[in-house]
């Protein structure tokens, strides 16, 4: 095998020898091709979502595609599952599946049910929320509401309605819910008792005016009994 001049990146190589190279994802391999800025955009998500999860012990990631950021998530949580509606992601979630970085995965649509028989201490959804019509955004989060505990806590993170008009093409045609921050913290607030608002911008997060955010965060904890 071949040495490195500096013998500390040997690791480098020993590593590419016994585990290989890591694949992209699907969807992780088209952003690469197409705005490969935007992987840092992706990713400083997962490490928010991460760090407000910090000590879960079950966390259920909703709408996770090919999960390549949700490594992110597990190294500070207990179990993590990851869960799709399109078995295709689902697939490709399982044949890039790293034994050191074990996920549980699901094939569910949560506008058909929720998940019986579960109990999560904690969920998240990145980039799903727009793509739910508000006439079914409520029975999308009721059935999400079923499947974690009453203490549990809930990340819903989404463009903002004002980001838009800088999307691209595609990203225009996916995203039929986009809201105002004050519209998400409406909406949160019928199922949960507390629910704090972030901007953000780029990779950056902060409390600023969101109007003037790309991207919204709402944290929530404690589900209402409705």
């Amino acid at each position: 095998m071949d040495k490195t001049k500096e013998p500390q990146y040997n690791n480098c190589l020993e590593i590419k020898e016994s585990q290989g190279l890591t694949s992209l994802g699907l969807m992780t391999n088209q952003v690469w091709y197409d705005d490969p800025k935007r992987l840092t955009f992706v990713l400083s998500r997962y490490k928010f979502v991460s760090k407000m999860l910090s000590g879960k012990k079950n966390v259920l990631e909703i709408g996770c595609a090919d999960a390549w950021g949700s490594r992110i998530v597990k190294q500070e949580v207990d179990q993590l599952t990851v869960s799709d509606f399109d078995p295709v992601f689902i697939k490709d979630v399982n044949e890039r599946m790293d034994l050191k970085w074990p996920m549980r995965t699901i094939t569910h649509d949560f506008m058909k049910g929720y998940l019986q028989g579960e109990s999560f201490d904690a969920v998240y959804l990145i980039d799903v929320l727009e793509h739910i019509r508000p006439s079914e955004e409520s029975l999308f989060i009721d059935n999400i509401v079923n499947s974690i505990s009453p203490t549990a806590s809930c990340i819903v993170g989404s463009p903002s309605i004002e980001s838009q008009i800088y999307a691209s093409p595609p990203s225009k045609e996916g995203h039929v819910n986009c809201k105002s921050g004050p519209e998400l913290k409406t909406l949160m607030q019928k199922y949960f008792n507390s629910v704090f608002m972030f901007s953000m911008n780029d990779e950056v997060v902060h409390t600023g005016y969101h109007p003037m955010a790309h991207y919204l965060w709402a944290l929530c904890s404690h589900k209402k009994s409705i």
